[in-house]
Parts: structure tokens; sequence; C-alpha cells
């Protein structure tokens, strides 16, 4: 089994930013939909899946779903299938099929990660998704099969076509001030001063990485 990851852009996955009430009246909450997976066209990594692989896939997201189970993503992309808790951001809460395509909606969570996510989003920076899940890969065809979808995560996007996604979190935590910036985040919910030190402090980032 492969460790497969398919980047798009916001653009590719017709992505929308939500702004919904919370169900305890608290506040809104911040999500993001679009499209997590592409089926039936060779991809710009050369891989090809099938409809109904990708449509086995999303149903097996949406019975862990419906079973209680937290679907976490991260920001950026790590090399492995493991969700690394300190860079979790969001979590999954639907998949569906919409002709070939595996669409999705997730949440953005109010952890430190989620916060820089919420305030790049509230910049106006086009975060884009890149799926993380195992597979075979047919080497002459490309063609995957026995996909397993583990989450998505939220990328930036690149800087030009068929570039690698910029990784944020290193980009952030090499940046000065990187690790305060963490720490502020914990509280931006609760204090506008730390908001708006944040705020600064992301803008800072998204120039210095050109997302």
């Amino acid at each position: 089994m492969n460790l497969l990851r398919e980047h798009l852009t916001f653009d590719n996955a017709r992505m929308e930013v939500l702004a919904e009430d919370s169900s305890d009246g608290s506040g809104k909450n911040l999500y993001m939909k679009g499209i997590f997976v592409q089926g039936g066209v060779k991809n710009a990594n050369q891989r090809v899946y099938p409809v109904d692989e990708i449509s086995q896939a999303v149903e097996t997201i949406n019975k862990q779903l419906k079973e209680g189970y937290s679907v976490l993503g991260e920001l950026d992309h790590p090399d492995d299938l493991k969700i690394n808790l300190d860079r979790v951001c969001h979590m999954i809460t639907d998949m569906w099929m919409d002709g070939p395509n595996g669409f999705g909606k997730l949440k953005i969570l109010p952890t430190p990660m989620g916060q820089l996510v919420k305030t790049m989003l509230q910049s106006g920076v086009k975060l884009g998704v890149s799926s993380r899940g195992s597979g075979n890969v047919n080497e002459s065809s490309g063609h995957v099969s026995d996909f397993e979808i583990v989450t998505v995560d939220i990328v930036a996007q690149p800087s030009a076509p068929n570039a690698y996604p910029k990784p944020v979190y290193e980009g952030l935590m090499n940046m000065r001030n990187g690790h305060r910036v963490i720490e502020m985040a914990k509280d931006a919910n609760a204090n506008q001063r730390v908001q708006k030190y944040l705020a600064e402090e992301v803008k800072r980032l998204i120039k210095d990485l050109k997302i």
C-alpha cells in the first residue's frame, strides 16, 4: 500500500468558505466546502482514481462519522498517515459523491492551527486541500485500487502550476516569533487584542511565503 496525497487548489476544488451559526448559539463557525478527491481523470501526479474507488472511500468516511468517530485534518501535509494533534485545524463533517468527484465539508476548529487558518481565510487567502490516504497504484496505467481516505488536510496553494504547495506550518515555525504566534493563537477567541496581533503576524507570514 502506498501513501497517496492529492492536492487541489482553492479554485480547482470549487471551494466555498461558509460562516454558519453554531448549534449552541455561541457565534458562527467557519466551514470550507468543495471537491476533496477528483475521480475518473489523470491528475497532476499521473494517477487515476476510479469513481467506484472514491465512492467506497467516501462511504467509509461517512460510516465513521455516523458512528461518532471524529475525522480530523491538519494544516499542511505530513509524510505519513498519522494525525498529529498539535497540527489539527479542522474536522470533516460530511462527504458525498457528485458526479465522479468526492465532495466534502470541513469545520475549522478553535485550535491554534485552526485560528491561523481562520485568520488566513478572513484575510482573503485562497487555501487548497490535500487528500491523504492509502492505496495501490498500477505502474503502467496509474489507476488506483484499494483506495482509503484517512483525512483531508488544508494546504497553501502553490505559487505556480504543478508546483508543490508551500508548507505554512514550517514557514510559521521558521519565522521570527513563530512559536509565540502559536501560543497567542490559543487565546485568540477570547481576546480582541490577541486577534489583532495574530492577524498582523499571519499577514506577515502570507507576505513572506507569497501565498
